[in-house]
């Protein structure tokens, strides 16, 4: 089997590390505030802050999570664009606004001045740890790739090596320029993994030996769009879909520090929600062609097409780029997959949470460039802290048996739980205090976290729970956080 990388392929691979270089140089500003490091001076395009999301949004997820989604399974996570789209709809008119107007650094300073710093301050650990957990997620999948292209496998302490490379790459990124860089390799990196992909799905078609109609005939069942089922174990159902997965969107676009501080580097709110629907309205072709892959790679190792797969089906995609894709192209395909793999927009987020939310209120009087400085630094204790979780989940992963977008998309919940029902409260009701938003983001992580395996099995919790899909998880997490905030007396709301 030739699966090692030849020169072509590491000239390639050099080649793109050169060029990310450049682009970073080109973009760094120097003498920085603090405004310019975390939100890019207000002056980011409306059409890169678009792709900038979708980077974001997609990544290694979607570069190796849906392409396995639909070698397992069918085409129903289409049905999370329309979730998308409902959830930036919400985003656009009720949080966006509101942040503008209140010309906030984080999102989570909108909590301050309903409830008071406390709130924000918990606010903030929260999304902090429900990053990490996430982020730490995606960094684990784009190790897959990684390993498998330096070590041919996916043993733990080759994936720790991964992820350690790619953790020192992405800070390279952050550290040099702030937001600005990182937007702006946003695109050089959607360029390249949409553009990887493509060529995938070329080579993975010209090497069928079918018509399109006979490669319909021979998905069949697997290229069902809708599920309209209402059990609680299919994460993709309409239902699920237009509850759970409306949700982790709202959140993930309106509370989620990675993807709001892109929204919020536009030049006023307006500018800011169509960057949003753009975003959303790009995702659905390059979605749509990662799960084509998955459908040809179905058909090229299972229905007789030619190819047998003897990997692991977490590598299924890694398997064929490395084994069956020619030299050179074989290296150009391998960088859009590291481009998806890029954590530097998470480390950017967090650090901005960190230093404005958690540091600056008990700094004092200090420089600008004191606390870009300070986000640094930042930068590199977070992502630390992604490594480590990046190692807990090659064994969170396999002791769950989750397929890698599940996986993923699931440990979101446990953050977003309790964001959403804190802001659904603080925004549509006058109940709450800070001692109820803390106790509601307590309890949301850990209603989703009693539905983990591992809980399941060590506390010997009905066994049921196992079935239950995580976009429901979020569902029941986000509902008791909302009643547990509730719960508080009201403050006076300014």
């Amino acid at each position: 089997m030739a699966t090692s990388f030849t020169g072509a392929d590491w000239a390639v691979l050099g080649g793109y590390v050169c060029l990310l270089a450049v682009a970073g140089w080109l973009t760094t500003r120097r003498g920085l505030t603090s405004e310019g490091y975390f939100l890019a001076g207000h002056h980011a395009p409306t059409w890169l802050v678009a792709i900038s999301v979708l980077s974001t949004v997609q990544s290694a997820a979607t570069f190796l999570g849906v392409p396995d989604n639909s070698y397992r399974g069918d085409y129903t996570y289409l049905g999370g664009v329309l979730a998308s789209l409902l959830a930036a709809w919400i985003v656009a008119n009720v949080l966006i606004p509101r942040f503008y107007a209140l010309k906030v650094t984080t999102v989570y300073e909108l909590l301050e001045s309903r409830f008071d710093a406390t709130a924000r301050r918990a606010a903030a650990a929260m999304y902090l740890v429900g990053r990490i957990f996430a982020s730490g997620a995606r960094l684990y999948l784009a190790a897959i790739a990684v390993s498998m292209i330096l070590f041919l496998n996916v043993e733990p302490q080759n994936i720790a090596f991964a992820a350690f490379v790619l953790l020192v790459f992405g800070l390279v990124f952050t550290f040099m320029g702030g937001l600005n860089s990182v937007i702006w390799s946003d695109l050089v990196q959607v360029v390249l993994y949409v553009g990887a992909a493509l060529l995938v799905a070329w080579h993975l078609w010209s090497g069928l030996d079918m018509t399109a109609g006979e490669a319909i005939t021979a998905l069949g069942p697997k290229l069902n769009v809708v599920n309209p089922t209402l059990d609680l174990s299919a994460p993709w159902g309409l239902f699920a879909v237009l509850t759970g997965v409306m949700l982790l969107n709202l959140a993930s676009s309106g509370l989620d520090q990675d993807i709001t501080q892109r929204l919020l580097a536009c030049e006023d709110a307006r500018k800011g929600a169509r960057s949003l629907y753009a975003s959303v309205a790009m995702s659905l072709p390059v979605i749509l062609l990662f799960l084509i892959i998955g459908s040809l790679l179905h058909l090229h190792y299972n229905a007789g097409a030619g190819g047998t797969f003897r990997g692991e089906k977490v590598t299924v995609f890694m398997y064929y780029i490395l084994s069956e894709i020619p030299p050179g192209l074989r290296g150009l395909v391998t960088v859009g997959v590291i481009a998806a793999a890029a954590i530097n927009s998470g480390l950017i987020s967090m650090s901005a949470v960190l230093v404005n939310d958690l540091y600056r209120p008990f700094a004092g009087a200090k420089s600008e460039a004191h606390f870009v400085r300070m986000g640094r630094i930042a930068s590199l204790v977070l992502g630390l802290a992604l490594f480590a979780m990046a190692i807990l989940s090659y064994y969170w992963q396999r002791y769950a048996d989750a397929a890698l977008l599940d996986f993923v998309l699931g440990v979101m919940a446990f953050a977003y739980s309790g964001l959403i029902g804190v802001y659904g409260v603080a925004l549509f009701s006058k109940r709450g205090n800070s001692a109820s938003v803390i106790a509601a983001f307590i309890t949301g992580f850990l209603t989703v976290l009693a539905f983990q395996p591992y809980v399941i099995d060590s506390l010997g919790l009905p066994l049921a729970m196992k079935g239950v899909a995580f976009p429901w998880q979020l569902v029941l997490g986000s509902a008791v956080a909302a009643l547990v905030c509730l719960a508080g007396r009201p403050v006076r709301t300014t």
